[in-house]
């Protein structure tokens, strides 16, 4: 019976040896996300805008953003844009080791009825919502109309 209890223990300890080790190894695959060039273009009208950013992702691991949300207008959404057409999407992949480009004429954030018209000069804060990142905090300067980094 001594030789049975001896067995088994060995075992449950070889497999949460095992265990331990897959987990410490999943570890090191996280996104390492980066958020750059933020901006809001000023808003034409008072009941829409358009929000743009770049995230980085240097970790090993790909994410997705799954949700965009702000105190500027409770319908908040993201939207890609292909052959000129835009449609609202459920998420956006970002690569290990790649980017997620929202930009003007492409993907974007899309803010509708605004509970004010942000100005030239003021920052909007937003939460970004990852898949495994979770909750990111940034902030979006308020430029001109026209700014576009791509076209300076």
């Amino acid at each position: 019976m001594n030789r049975r209890t001896t067995l088994a223990a060995a075992t449950a300890l070889t497999a949460g040896l095992a265990l331990a080790g897959c987990s410490s190894s999943s570890s090191d695959a996280e996104p390492e996300l980066k958020i750059g060039q933020a901006f809001m273009p000023e808003p034409v009208n008072a009941d829409m805008a358009g929000g743009f950013l770049v995230v980085k992702n240097e970790g090993k691991a790909a994410d997705k953003l799954t949700k965009v949300t702000s105190p500027l207008a409770d319908d908040v959404t993201i939207h890609e844009t292909k052959n000129q057409k835009m449609r609202e999407v459920k998420s956006f992949d970002i690569p290990a080791g790649g980017e997620l480009d929202l930009e003007r004429g492409g993907s974007h954030i899309m803010f509708m009825g605004l509970k004010k018209k942000p100005k030239q000069g003021e920052k909007v804060s937003i939460e970004l919502h990852f898949e495994k990142a979770g909750l990111v905090k940034a902030e979006l300067p308020v430029k001109e109309t026209t700014y576009n980094p791509k076209h300076h």
